[in-house]
């Protein structure tokens, strides 16, 4: 055992990143590889894992060298991520090249001269054959005044070594580590016995850092709680430290879920103030995020499709099941706010009503399931263009409606709940990846074959989801809601973009009156009735909802004059969810234990 761990040693990876050029947005970064082969093959992934599109961080790579000992050796590219270099004799290669790193998202690289961060699949360089040995690496040449934070393991022992030293089992545990750099504010906590630690750059002085950090807890505390039972110890955690990566910005928003930890993105005014114990609707979005992000580590890292044994970095990995690693995780994210006290029942259903009016308001669904919705991810979901939704359905939203609607069938049926299902497939295939048919064998064994077989049909159907008896029978009702700014359009079939007192048409929905009428994406909505609009608000002061009116729009350069009939084609009308009274006490204790009151 000593005799292979010496082997590994010796054959390990070695990473420098250097913060030498923040102002340049360039990180350094040094490749050593001990006793390279002779043909020594080196690949930057082209994806990241959690984000499913080809991104190509290989194009921010510049200036490849390579020497072993004082004698420079030819990197050849082979093709557009990879690269070749022939070695001769056992010493060490060293490889050095830049990575320019200006891309504020989770998915990539950024530095300038205030804040970095990176994950590993932009900066570092795998080698062919040597992706199982252990991976090292170090953060050097730090501002004054910078720090480290990542969930990344540190090197042994710390004390003695070189600061910001880290170090991986494998490459896949390297590229699942994000990395934040800069000054930044941090906290900690405990949760299920297990440290957890939250880092947040760019506040604005005074937020209510410990508000944030005791929701955070308590959100922590109850989703280790249901996979892992109330009185679970720390060993049960499949993680010893997880950690909470925010950046907040101007305007921004997403999380990208990782091992032990999350990098997220959030608006800068929706962070929690001190002195305002309020809840606004910016913070229950950040909160639901915390919430998503965190509900992955379980979902998605662990339990995890089939098809994600092992990634390819290389190419698209393909799945169906995105749906499910998606959608429920997006059904659990508020439901746990709820369930915790963090979200009122009210808050609850507008969110809940506002994904059932997105689905409905879809043409996409008729066209696609959402289990080939997962599939076409790679070249529908993150390349939206004014015809998406149309061809296309969300695997998020309409993902999260199947969650529900499984959920309520469960309950009414009295054979368990959703919980219980996510819990016997989280210890079934934590460790064995799952497939559509592991899902299907369980609700057959929870609740029969019957619900069994229509599980299969919804998701594989492109067809509405059968929502209605499970709203009526949960004692939920949906009203017309009132025409406001957004639903106004959405009967229309409209999706504009509004700014700068141009109002602009960005996609139309298929059958809709606003496709009847003639309207085009790019279309600039000029006037109604006559009437100048530089917000299409202002025309329902003078336009009925359904009375037909005429539009001038600019299209290429000219103006054109259209009839706007709503009786033509297919309005939409958007649902308010609310609760029902006078309910029966069966119904009444059904409804409350989903809502957690």
């Amino acid at each position: 055992m000593l005799l292979g761990r010496r082997r590994k040693a010796a054959r390990m990876i070695q990473y420098r990143i250097d913060v030498a050029e923040p102002a340049a947005h360039r990180f350094q970064v040094t490749l050593t590889v001990e006793r390279p082969d002779a043909d020594c093959v080196l690949a930057l992934p082209v994806w990241i894992p959690g984000s499913y599109m080809v991104r190509e961080f290989s194009r921010h790579v510049s200036g490849l060298q390579a020497r072993q000992g004082s004698a420079q050796r030819p990197v050849v590219a082979l093709d557009k991520t990879t690269w070749r270099v022939a070695c001769t004799g056992r010493a060490a290669l060293v490889l050095r090249y830049e990575v320019y790193a200006f891309d504020p998202s989770v998915r990539c690289a950024y530095l300038d001269d205030e804040r970095g961060f990176f994950n590993p699949t932009s900066l570092c360089l795998s080698v062919r054959g040597r992706e199982g040995v252990p991976h090292a690496l170090r953060i050097a040449q730090l501002p004054r005044g910078w720090d480290v934070a990542t969930a990344m393991p540190p090197a042994e022992p710390a004390a003695h070594g070189p600061a910001h030293s880290y170090l991986c089992a494998d490459y896949d545990e390297l590229a699942d580590h994000p990395v934040e750099l800069g000054r930044f504010w941090r906290g900690s906590f405990e949760a299920g016995g297990v440290a957890h630690e939250l880092v947040v750059s760019g506040a604005w002085p005074r937020f209510d850092a410990q508000r944030l950090l005791a929701d955070t807890q308590r959100i922590c505390t109850a989703q280790i709680a249901f996979w892992h039972g109330a009185d679970a110890t720390p060993d049960a955690v499949p993680f010893q430290r997880y950690v909470f990566l925010l950046n907040v910005v101007e305007d921004g928003y997403g999380g990208l879920e990782h091992r032990a930890s999350t990098a997220l993105i959030a608006n800068r005014r929706d962070l929690p103030r001190q002195g305002q114990p309020e809840t606004s609707e910016g913070y229950q979005t950040l909160l639901g995020l915390i919430s998503h992000e965190y509900f992955h580590t379980w979902n998605v890292k662990r339990l995890k499709p089939l098809e994600f044994g092992r990634y390819d970095y290389s190419r698209e990995n393909y799945t169906e099941l995105l749906w499910f690693f998606e959608g429920f995780t997006s059904y659990y994210d508020d439901l746990f706010l709820r369930r915790i006290g963090l979200m009122s029942v009210d808050r609850y259903l507008r969110a809940l009503g506002r994904t059932l009016n997105a689905v409905a308001s879809t043409p996409g669904q008729r066209v696609q399931s959402v289990a080939e919705a997962s599939f076409d991810a790679w070249v529908k979901y993150y390349r939206p263009d004014e015809n998406s939704l149309n061809v296309t359905v969300s695997y998020y939203a309409k993902g999260s409606l199947l969650a529900w609607l499984l959920d309520m069938r469960l309950r009414t049926a009295g054979t368990g709940t959703l919980d219980d299902l996510m819990r016997t497939l989280w210890q079934r295939h934590a460790t064995t990846g799952l497939c559509e048919t592991d899902v299907l064998d369980a609700v057959r064994e929870q609740a029969g074959p019957p619900l069994a077989d229509e599980l299969a049909h919804w998701i594989h159907a492109r067809a509405e989801l059968p929502l209605a008896p499970a709203l009526a029978v949960m004692g939920l009702h949906t009203p017309t809601e009132a025409p406001t700014k957004t639903s106004w359009a959405t009967r229309w079939g409209l999706k504009l973009s509004e700014s700068g007192g141009s109002v602009v048409v960005k996609g139309v929905l298929r059958g809709s009156c606003a496709e009847a009428a003639g309207v085009s994406a790019g279309d600039e909505i000029l006037a109604v009735d006559g009437w100048r609009v530089r917000r299409l608000e202002d025309a329902r002061q003078w336009v009925a909802p359904d009375a037909a009116c005429e539009w001038l729009v600019g299209r290429g350069q000219r103006v054109r004059r259209l009839t706007f009939d709503p009786t033509q084609g297919t309005a939409i009308q958007p649902v308010s969810l609310t609760l029902q009274t006078g309910l029966d006490d069966t119904t009444r204790a059904r409804r409350s234990a989903w809502l957690g009151e």
